[in-house]
C-alpha cells in the first residue's frame, strides 16, 4: 500500500497553493445550500459539514449565510428568526417566507425556508416517522432550490446577493439548472457527499413545475427513464468537489460511480476532491465536555478512566488489558456491517466490541442476536452523542470497514483521541489513515491498519494485526501520539473551498465570465441549452 505525503496521507486538499493564495485575497458572498444541519437537522456528516466549514469560511473573511428548509425539527429547535420576504415559487399552491436567524453559536447567518405544507412534518429531513422517505421529496428541494436561484436573481428583496451558490448533494441538484436557464451570473459549486444517494423523480415533474422540458434530455438529467437531481448538479454546476482526493478518483469508475461515472468522467477537468475537516472544539479529548477524564498525548494513562466507563456503560467487564474495539455509525451495507459480523467469528474472543448506531432493520436484528449469542459484543442502538464521544476516547480501536467512504469522519476522531482506527483503504479513508507496517512505523508514519477488498476475512486479518501492536505497549502508544499530532482542522479545507470559489468566479482562462457560458461544462453540454420555454418571474 503506498501513500505519497510525509505524514504518509495523500494530499488532504487537491487545490493548488496558487489557488488558495488568489483566494485569500478576496472575500466572497457565499450561499450555502444545504438540507441538513447539526444541531437543527442531522442525519449524517452533511450536517457536521454544513455546520463547520460556513464558521471556517467566516473566520477566513468571507460571508457565507446558509440556506436550509424549515422542518420541524428546525422550528422546535431554533431561537429567536426575524420575517423576510414572501416568494410565489412556480408551480407550487402556496407561497413561502423566508425567515432569517443564527445557528445557536451565533456565527453564521441562516436562511430559513418555510412552505409548511412540505417541510412542517414529523420525522427527518428526507422521510417520516417510519423511515419511509416522502414520495415528493423532489417537489420539496425543488422549492429550496427556487429560494436559492431567487435569492440569487435578487428577487428575494434581499440587500445581499451571492458572489457563489455552494450547493450540497442531490436536495440542491435542481439549484445548478435553474441558475443556468436563467442565465444568471453567478458562479457555483456543487459538493458531492455520497454518490450512492442520487434523487431519482418522475421526468413528469417537469411539466407539473413548469421546468425547461429539455432537463429531461440524456445530456441534462433523463437517467434511465427517471429525473436525478444529482445529475443534475454534475453537469451544470461549474465546479465540482467531492470530499477526499480518492473519492474523486473512485466516482469515475463502474465500481464507484453508480451509472454516472461516465458524467464524471466527462467534467473531471472542474473536480476537486478536499477533505472534510474536524471541529476541534468539539472532538478533541482535551476539551470534551462530555469526557469525566480529559486527557492529551502527553497525559495517554487517563484514557483508561474513560475505558472504564466505557466499558460499564455496554455491562462489559472492566478489563484494562483487553482491547476494546468500537464502532459508531449508520446500520448500513455501505458500513461494511455484514464485513464486521463476518469476521467476528475469527477474532470475538481476543476482545471486547461495542456498537452503536441506527439504520437497516436486518442489521439491527443481527447485531442483537450476536450480543445475545456473543458475552464479549455489546450493542446500543439508537443516536447518542455523548456515548458516541464515550467511544471515540473509551475504546482502543475504532472499526470502519466501509465497502465506500467518500470521507469519513469516525477515522479522523479516533487519530485526536488516541483510538486507532481499523479501515477498509477506500475514499477518504485510504487518504487519511497510514498503514502500520515495520517501514511505516519506523519512519514514524504509521497512523492504523488498512485492508484491500471488502472482505470479512481481510477485516479479520487487519483485526489480527492490530490485536498483535496492541500487545506491545511502547509501539501501540507511539501510534497513538503519531495520529494525535495530525492536523485536519477545518480551516484548511476552508483555504482550498476558497480556491475552488476564485476559480468558479474568475471562470475558464482566469477571466470573469459575462454569464455562465455552456463552455464551461464538458462535452455533453457543447451546445445545449436549457433556457427555452422557460415560466416568466420566480
Amino acid at each position: 500500500m503506498q501513500y505519497s505525503n510525509k505524514d504518509g496521507s495523500k494530499t488532504p486538499a487537491c487545490v493548488d497553493a496558487r489557488r488558495a493564495e488568489r483566494a485569500a485575497h478576496r472575500a466572497e458572498k457565499i450561499l450555502f445550500v444545504t438540507s441538513e444541519v447539526f444541531p437543527l437537522a442531522k442525519v449524517g456528516g452533511l450536517a457536521d459539514v454544513s455546520a463547520a466549514l460556513p464558521v471556517a469560511l467566516r473566520a477566513q473573511g468571507h460571508d457565507v449565510r446558509v440556506l436550509l428548509p424549515a422542518y420541524r425539527c428546525v422550528k422546535e429547535r431554533i431561537g429567536d428568526c426575524k420575517a423576510g420576504p414572501v416568494l410565489d415559487l412556480v408551480g407550487f399552491d402556496t407561497p413561502a417566507q423566508l425567515w432569517f436567524a443564527e445557528l445557536e453559536d451565533g456565527e453564521v447567518p441562516l436562511i430559513l425556508l418555510d412552505a409548511p405544507a412540505l417541510f412542517d412534518r414529523p420525522g427527518g429531513p428526507y422521510t417520516d416517522d417510519e423511515g419511509q422517505e416522502w414520495p415528493d421529496n423532489a417537489a420539496r428541494f425543488l422549492a429550496l432550490a427556487l429560494a436559492a436561484a431567487a435569492i440569487a436573481a435578487k428577487r428575494a428583496m434581499m440587500q445581499w446577493t451571492p458572489d457563489v451558490v455552494h450547493g450540497n448533494d442531490w436536495p440542491a441538484g435542481f439549484v445548478y439548472p435553474l441558475l443556468r436557464s436563467r442565465r444568471l451570473n453567478v458562479p457555483s459549486v456543487f459538493t458531492l457527499h455520497n454518490m450512492a444517494h442520487q434523487g431519482l423523480a418522475s421526468l413528469q415533474l417537469l411539466e407539473r413545475y413548469q421546468l425547461p422540458p429539455r432537463l429531461a434530455d440524456v445530456k441534462a438529467m433523463e437517467f434511465y427513464g427517471r429525473l436525478s437531481l444529482l445529475k443534475g448538479a454534475l453537469v451544470f454546476a461549474d465546479r465540482i468537489t467531492t470530499v477526499s482526493p480518492s473519492y474523486a478518483e473512485e466516482i469515475q469508475t463502474g465500481a464507484f460511480g453508480y451509472g454516472l461515472e461516465g458524467v464524471v468522467r466527462q467534467r473531471a477537468a472542474v473536480l476537486s476532491g478536499i477533505l472534510n475537516g474536524v471541529d476541534y472544539d468539539v472532538w478533541d479529548p482535551r476539551v470534551d465536555r462530555h469526557l469525566e477524564a480529559n486527557y492529551d498525548s502527553d497525559t495517554l494513562y487517563r484514557k483508561i478512566h474513560n475505558k472504564r466507563i466505557l466499558q460499564k456503560s455496554f455491562g462489559l467487564p472492566a478489563q484494562e488489558d483487553v482491547p476494546v474495539l468500537g464502532f459508531v455509525g449508520r446500520l448500513v451495507e455501505q458500513k461494511g456491517i455484514d464485513l464486521l459480523l463476518g469476521a467476528l467469528p475469527r477474532v470475538a474472543e481476543r476482545a471486547q466490541w461495542v456498537v452503536l448506531g441506527t439504520g437497516d432493520p436486518r442489521f439491527e436484528r443481527d447485531l442483537e442476536r450476536t450480543a445475545n449469542e456473543v458475552t464479549r459484543f455489546s450493542v446500543r442502538l439508537g443516536q447518542d452523542e455523548t456515548l458516541a464521544h464515550l467511544i471515540e476516547a473509551g475504546a482502543d480501536m475504532i472499526l470502519m470497514p466501509s465497502r465506500f467512504e467518500p470521507c469519513g469522519l469516525n477515522q479522523l476522531y479516533g487519530l485526536r483521541y488516541g483510538t486507532i482506527p481499523v479501515v477498509h483503504a477506500v475514499g477518504g479513508l485510504r487518504d487519511t489513515v497510514c498503514d502500520t507496517t515495520e517501514q511505516s512505523v519506523g519512519r514514524g508514519k504509521a497512523t492504523g491498519f488498512a485492508f484491500d477488498g471488502p472482505h470479512a476475512q481481510h477485516l479479520a486479518d487487519a483485526i489480527s494485526r492490530a490485536l498483535e501492536y496492541f500487545a506491545q505497549p511502547m509501539t501501540w502508544r507511539r501510534l497513538q501520539r503519531t495520529g494525535m499530532s495530525l492536523d485536519f482542522s477545518w480551516g484548511r479545507s476552508a483555504r482550498a473551498y476558497a480556491g475552488v470559489y476564485a476559480d468558479a468566479v474568475q471562470g475558464p482562462g482566469g477571466a470573469p465570465p459575462p454569464c455562465r457560458s455552456s463552455t464551461l461544462a464538458a462535452p455533453l453540454l457543447q451546445s445545449f441549452d436549457v433556457s427555452e420555454n422557460l415560466p416568466a418571474g420566480e
